[in-house]
């Protein structure tokens, strides 16, 4: 969310922010509940104050005095009791009004509705050119035996899964050569779990806008998180860390779930949009600097590409609109890698930067050099995401007996130069 001093003194930045970003907000309202929360708190303290002049008073007033002082801090007592559910109720409001409000968007960032105005920024790698008839991933999948579609739907309903033989331990050696990638880059490993509480979601951001997509827990204040970011963005939520521990840079290796409510007849088939998946994330806590956050920013998207590169996949980079980033992004990019069955490129990382949006939802704070208690910038990125990269990798490295070639960085994790067919 935004600072509410800054959207009372800036809002016609925040109007065109709202423009931007396609927000559905009426930023008037906003701002006329902000005035009747100032009144009622100018009400409550004035009369708070004179309850305990009063008070004071009394303790010293005659005695014949004394009966009419009580009698009037009762009356006061009276005011405040109608007066705070008030205020209580306008705050609570005023809250949720604040929670759909965006952040001001990067001057950089292609102004647009929605994914359509995206802008390529560059490519790197050329798609492959077949001398064969190449099979798509579930053809890939079904030929050599590497899993089963079909039971996973019967045990665990539409858009699931079961890995088998050598997809299974390739998936599982991707996942630890994407960790090593960031433990060599310098972000601290974590576990973390899989079940969140809702202030967890509303501190990063995902509540209560995105709420359809998230799986809850029956009876309970439990949610299965989508990424590991939803975690990690709250770690440090109601403390107050000294500067000198900043950059918080963290790395996740986490299940995620998420419902794809809305999504229905898109990707239906195989690996591509699943409940189920699992993802290296990458997550940094900086200070509040926009130099510091570019470099940031820099150093995760690098981590990225150099993954891919890695992994010998092309892909593009995409600088994402204004009203495909969401809430909270300042600034995004995406990467698309190549999927050859559907001759188009497909989004597998994310990079953002909100700066303070987070930080004050989850109440992310630091204490700066001169003592100043400040919100920290928050980022976050993939690193990698099974099964979706098993489609790119399949796909793109497939032969034309039905193996796949593994990559050159992947070899020592998985063992073997290519995936054979099931036994």
């Amino acid at each position: 969310m935004l600072d509410i001093k800054f959207i009372r003194e800036n809002p016609e930045i925040v109007r065109e922010a709202i423009e931007k970003k396609a927000v559905t907000l009426d930023l008037d309202e906003l701002l006329a509940l902000d005035a009747q929360v100032q009144e009622l708190k100018r009400k409550t303290e004035a009369l708070q104050a004179e309850r305990n002049a009063n008070a004071k008073a009394a303790s010293k007033a005659r005695p014949e005095e004394r009966a009419a002082m009580i009698e009037k801090g009762k009356e006061i007592g009276r005011q405040l009791a109608e007066l705070e559910p008030q205020l209580r109720d306008l705050e609570a409001k005023l809250k949720n009004l604040l929670y759909l409000t965006p952040t001001i968007p990067w001057e950089g960032a292609p102004v647009g509705p929605d994914d359509s105005f995206n802008v390529e920024t560059r490519v790197h790698g050329n798609p492959r050119i077949f001398l064969f008839e190449p099979l798509d991933h579930v053809a890939l999948i079904e030929k050599n035996g590497w899993g089963d579609f079909e039971r996973a739907a019967k045990v665990s309903g539409s858009r699931s899964y079961i890995l088998k033989g050598d997809l299974m331990v390739y998936e599982q050696a991707l996942l630890r050569f994407a960790l090593d990638r960031m433990i060599q880059a310098g972000f601290t490993p974590m576990s973390v779990p899989s079940l969140t509480r809702e202030e967890v979601l509303y501190g990063h951001g995902q509540f209560p806008t995105a709420r359809d997509q998230v799986y809850s827990v029956d009876g309970e204040d439990a949610f299965l998180a989508g990424t590991a970011e939803v975690l990690l963005n709250y770690l440090h939520a109601g403390e107050i860390l000294p500067e000198s521990e900043l950059p918080k840079t963290y790395t996740a290796l986490s299940p995620c779930f998420r419902s794809e409510a809305g999504s229905a007849g898109k990707d239906v088939r195989g690996l591509m949009r699943v409940h189920q998946f699992n993802k290296v994330e990458q997550y940094v806590l900086c200070k509040a600097d926009l130099e510091e956050s570019k470099k940031w920013f820099d150093t995760m998207l690098s981590i990225s590409e150099g993954i891919l590169q890695a992994l010998e996949l092309p892909y593009r980079v995409l600088e994402v609109s204004t009203g495909d980033m969401g809430l909270g992004k300042y600034r995004q990019v995406d990467l698309e890698t190549w999927v050859p069955s559907e001759n188009r490129y497909r989004e597998t990382h994310s990079c953002s930067a909100l700066l303070d949006w987070q930080a004050r939802r989850a109440n992310l704070r630091y204490r700066d050099e001169n003592g100043k208690v400040r919100y920290a910038y928050t980022l976050n990125n993939t690193a990698l995401a099974t099964p979706r990269i098993l489609v790119m990798l399949l796909e793109n490295h497939q032969n034309d007996d039905g193996t796949v070639n593994v990559p050159k960085a992947v070899q020592p994790y998985f063992g073997k130069e290519r995936l054979e067919p099931t036994p």
